[in-house]
């Protein structure tokens, strides 16, 4: 959608000036005037011309003028801020020592933040996304990469998200690390996580996509591995990169095939051109595919990676050896968010890619059941929660698969709030007993912990879907989109979403039940040193409090009404699909499902921790051959990480040391390479130093026949003399310089 702010007094010469520039060459674009409700003379009117995914601004006098610079500023500056955090951070931190430093990016993210929600307020209400162009990147030939910024309404929604929990985090950090040594560090690897999660986002071609994509890899290595004293942070971080590295290969796959397809990488050419393409094949692996199916297959790859869906997600739940702030921005609204916004960038594709979408689906809602069912028997306080997320992400993944774009992100924001919340929390509790994460030693904290603690429930309430909180309104919309769609996936979707809800309510309330109320199980010396921490620390638990209560109604209409603007041209719905619409139909049975699978979740969870079945429970642990081995197989993690290390991980060691090192690196290489030609060398000097040779004219004529040599080997071929009548000359050649510098030599 091409929009264009004018005012009123000069519409009717405004056709006239398209004409004579690059905006009247497109074809088949209407225009319409759309006057502003309450609209006064030399009010301002916004003109469309229907043309998915290309946005333009043009000012037309002098007051348009200046309140366009104004806003090419604002975007800027909203990109720049936390990039000169993170550079004066890298060079001076250590000047400014930790205080100083963790002051100055956090204000550097705080005002990206203020500016984003000035930039969704224009963009998303507005209706007036822009393009940022800065200069050329790349020129070959016919491939051409700007520096180009795309603000449409999903960019905004996704900088006011990365920005504000961002902030967050980095006030909460300044606490939480304080005793921590390297703090100027630890704060500008949140601020370089930060810039490139931004660069990812707001990038208007699939280069600069791919270079925060990589970025962001980057940055959370560093983060997961910030005590790199400690073996298992150093574990977690390899393997976390090279987890999204197999998925970034599909990634990277995906985008070739744009190339080949389209000729450009930038998003106005590929999504405007998509249905030239709709029929188009690709030759992949020597077998002709559906050219867009096979893009999104390979972009989904990408997505499986960064968004921990099942088959990748094994990084995800140990990448909680970083410290606690980094659990919260990793998994509550940046890394593994990428994926799912890299769905709804992508929607003008899979829009004509049926069978991709159909992929997405089954591993979503795949992913979402793996997550919950391992949640189950998790002890780790930390680990629990970041099943959760896996969970949750694929809710949302699915809800892309189905064409719900809108209900997705409309979930990822809510997601991000209470998300972030439970992880704050889980680190207040950590922070206060000392760095204890084991929930069976802890117990009876909400006497100790009552700020923390209600935080937790709120954050516990509106994961699992309580009434008029969070995901009660996001959930149930991703449940009833899956219901709408009508097909075998939608519907699969559907039923391992509502397991999933039973299974979130469950570990929930046994996370709250284990940790603050029952006895007490925590130490005597976490007893005494249990404390509320500082106001860096509790200030970021209320405001995410109060998002997680009043966020999901207040955007709900937004996001999700039937009919809304807000989205614009930035998602396109598969076939068409109206699961706003559809959604509304959904039988009142399939609407209540989900509450009555939390409820039945959180009674049980209440039974078998503080009611009568405890006992009952443990007796079945302990006598029951099936229920041990269900606690086993899923506190173990469905042992996929024992399968990658037996099929992969030995299998690649094996290969590496036995075949490429002993037999390649060490064999051959060496006595055909340098160091074979050295000993051969030193094997045949003593045969040719003979004692008979020690006189002056066997020297000379030793030496004579070497020059006769080199100048055959450098004169033979331009005069004939070596014409051999079979092969090259040129090799001969050279193979008698090689004798005439060795005689030489000798």
């Amino acid at each position: 959608m091409c929009i264009f702010s004018h005012r009123v007094k000069e519409r009717e010469g405004l056709f006239q000036r398209l004409s004579h520039g690059s905006m009247g060459q497109l074809e088949g674009c209407e225009a319409h005037d759309l006057e502003c409700p309450g609209s006064n003379p030399g009010a301002a009117l916004t003109f469309t011309l229907d043309h998915p995914q290309i946005f333009w601004r043009v000012a037309h006098n002098q007051t348009n003028h200046g309140l366009e610079t104004i806003f090419f500023t604002m975007y800027l500056v909203l990109l720049l801020l936390p990039t000169l955090g993170t550079l004066f951070g890298c060079f001076f931190g250590r000047a400014m020592g930790g205080r100083g430093t963790a002051l100055l990016t956090t204000t550097a993210v705080a005002l990206s933040a203020f500016l984003s929600f000035i930039g969704l307020y224009e963009v998303g209400y507005g209706g007036s996304p822009c393009t940022l162009t800065l200069g050329r990147w790349v020129h070959s030939e016919a491939f051409d990469a700007q520096w180009g910024f795309l603000f449409d309404t999903l960019t905004m929604v996704m900088l006011c998200m990365i920005t504000g929990v961002s902030s967050l985090v980095h006030l909460y950090s300044i606490g939480y690390m304080s005793a921590d040594p390297h703090l100027p560090r630890f704060m500008t690897y949140l601020s370089t996580f930060t810039i490139f999660m931004m660069l990812l986002v707001t990038g208007d071609n699939f280069l600069i996509l791919f270079l925060g994509w990589e970025g962001v890899g980057l940055a959370s290595y560093l983060l997961i591995n910030f005590w790199f004293t400690r073996a298992q942070a150093n574990k977690a971080s390899i393997k976390a990169m090279i987890m999204n590295r197999v998925g970034d290969v599909g990634l990277a796959l995906g985008i070739f095939g744009i190339y080949a397809l389209f000729k450009s990488l930038d998003y106005a050419t590929v999504f405007s051109t998509a249905h030239l393409h709709a029929e188009d094949l690709l030759i992949f692996f020597g077998y002709e595919v559906h050219a867009l199916t096979a893009i999104g297959c390979l972009l989904f790859i990408g997505a499986i990676g960064k968004s921990a869906q099942v088959g990748l997600h094994t990084w995800l739940p140990d990448a909680m050896e970083g410290p606690t702030p980094v659990s919260a921005l990793i998994h509550a609204a940046t890394m593994v968010t990428a994926g799912v916004f890299l769905l709804a960038r992508v929607s003008p594709l899979l829009a004509y890619a049926p069978i991709a979408l159909q992929v997405v689906t089954v591993v979503g809602a795949t992913t979402a059941l793996l997550g919950a069912v391992t949640g189950l028997t998790q002890n780790d306080m930390k680990r629990v929660i970041a099943y959760s997320t896996c969970s949750q992400l694929g809710y949302m993944v699915f809800a892309a698969g189905v064409g719900a774009y809108a209900v997705a992100l409309y979930h990822m924001i809510i997601h991000a709030f209470f998300k972030a919340l439970l992880f704050l929390c889980a680190g207040s509790v950590i922070h206060a007993i000392g760095g204890e994460q084991d929930m069976r030693k802890m117990g009876g904290l909400a006497r100790l912990l009552p700020f923390t603690y209600a935080c937790m429930v709120v954050g516990s309430l509106a994961l699992v879907g309580f009434p008029y909180l969070g995901a009660f309104y996001s959930k149930d919309l991703v449940l009833e989109a899956a219901y709408s769609r009508g097909m075998a996936t939608g519907l699969l979707a559907y039923l391992l979403g509502i397991f999933a809800a039973f299974c979130t309510s469950y570990y929930s309330f046994r996370l709250l039940f284990m940790v603050f109320w029952g006895e007490s199980r925590t130490s005597k010396a976490g007893i005494l040193l249990a404390h509320e921490g500082s106001w860096t620390i509790l200030i970021p638990l209320l405001v995410l409090t109060t998002c997680s209560i009043f966020g999901a109604e207040g955007l709900k209409e937004a996001f999700t009404g039937l009919g809304t603007p807000f989205w614009g041209g930035s998602l396109v719905a598969a076939g068409g699909l109206t699961q706003g619409f559809e959604a509304e139909l959904v039988p009142l049975s399939a609407k209540v499902a989900p509450l009555i699978a939390t409820t039945l979740g959180a009674t049980l969870a209440y039974l078998v921790h503080l009611g009568p079945l405890r006992k009952m429970a443990l007796a079945a642990l302990t006598r029951s051959q099936s229920v041990r081995t269900f606690y086993i197989f899923t506190n173990k993690r469905w042992f996929i990480d024992k399968i990658y290390a037996e099929v992969f991980g030995w299998t690649a060691l094996f290969f590496g040391y036995h075949v490429t090192f002993k037999t390649i690196d060490k064999g051959l290489l060496e006595v055909f390479g340098p160091t074979g030609a050295k000993f051969s060398a030193g094997s045949l000097l003593p045969v040719l130093r003979l004692r008979s040779w020690t006189s002056l004219p066997h020297y000379a004529s030793v030496l004579a026949f070497c020059l006769i040599l080199l100048l055959l080997s450098l004169l033979g071929p331009a005069s004939g003399v070596l014409s051999l009548g079979f092969g090259p000359d040129e090799g001969f050649a050279l193979l008698l310089a090689g004798i005439s510098l060795l005689g030489l030599a000798v």
